[in-house]
């Protein structure tokens, strides 16, 4: 009899809490979203580029809205680059982009009445020596890890860029590396992925970056890695790029704007 009165206890509290708790996640302004990466891959000529605009929206928004009608502009020091959302979806093309390497090269854009401006430097790239396979990584041995070897430039300061993606995945695994303690050596730029399958076509690509573009990366990669918490943990602090509002400072954008020289491999996982 003492342990169903127990029984009967434990069930009111299981079942008195079913409540549907409303959670108020507080908005804020939206915020120019500047997605400006201008590559110029090997073997292309890198006149087309584009420049994504967007706004920020509140977590749980299921769409993101496109920053509309903006007039974005890059220059040099004699040319003057036109990017235009022909589509009216908040991607601004351009199709006579000339790219340098050493040039220094600065965004222009006027949204809703403001003046925003970033500048960086189009970076050289080195190139992948080559691709290693290891079938047997990880914690369990059982694991696919592949490692992207590359030889740096000795004698100066250097930071790379890698973007992995497979075929069957839809978002990249980004990764960051500078030569501070590698100078002039042979490294190599790491990828594992669980769910790698024998005949799936992974691109490797490296960008050359700014020691800016670097840090930058480098602490957005830190607060949203596996394992840094919920969406309603407190960020340490808010990463800004190198884009400033000229107009309205407080109001300031989100994103970078970078110019890299870049590279691909394709590699077919065995």
């Amino acid at each position: 009899m003492k342990n169903l009165k127990y029984i009967f206890i434990l069930l009111l509290i299981y079942t008195s809490c079913e409540d549907v708790i409303d959670v108020e996640v507080p908005n804020a302004e939206p915020r120019l979203v500047i997605d400006a990466s201008l590559n110029w891959f090997e073997g292309d000529s890198g006149e087309y580029q584009t420049i994504k605009l967007s706004l920020s929206a509140p977590f749980f928004d299921n769409q993101i809205p496109p920053a509309l009608g903006a007039i974005v502009i890059v220059t040099d020091n004699t040319n003057t680059y036109n990017f235009i959302d022909s589509n009216n979806d908040g991607t601004y093309e351009c199709f006579n982009f000339n790219p340098q390497i050493g040039q220094e090269y600065t965004l222009n854009i006027n949204y809703n009445q403001e003046s925003y401006i970033g500048s960086e430097i189009l970076v050289s790239v080195t190139p992948i020596d080559y691709v290693e396979q290891n079938n047997e990584g990880g914690f369990t041995g059982d694991e696919i890890e592949i490692k992207a070897y590359y030889t740096d430039p000795a004698g100066e300061e250097n930071q790379y860029f890698f973007e992995f993606k497979e075929d069957t995945e839809i978002n990249p695994s980004l990764e960051v590396y500078e030569d501070e303690f590698i100078d002039g050596n042979q490294i190599f730029a790491f990828y594992s992925n669980p769910d790698s399958e024998v005949g799936n076509q992974l691109s490797i690509k490296n960008y050359g970056v700014s020691k800016q573009f670097y840090e930058f990366m480098f602490l957005l990669l830190q607060q949203t890695s596996d394992g840094g918490g919920g969406p309603f943990e407190i960020q340490p602090a808010t990463v800004r790029g190198n884009c400033i509002n000229q107009t309205n400072p407080q109001n300031f954008p989100f994103g970078y704007f970078r110019v890299s020289q870049a590279t691909e491999v394709l590699y077919t996982i065995e």
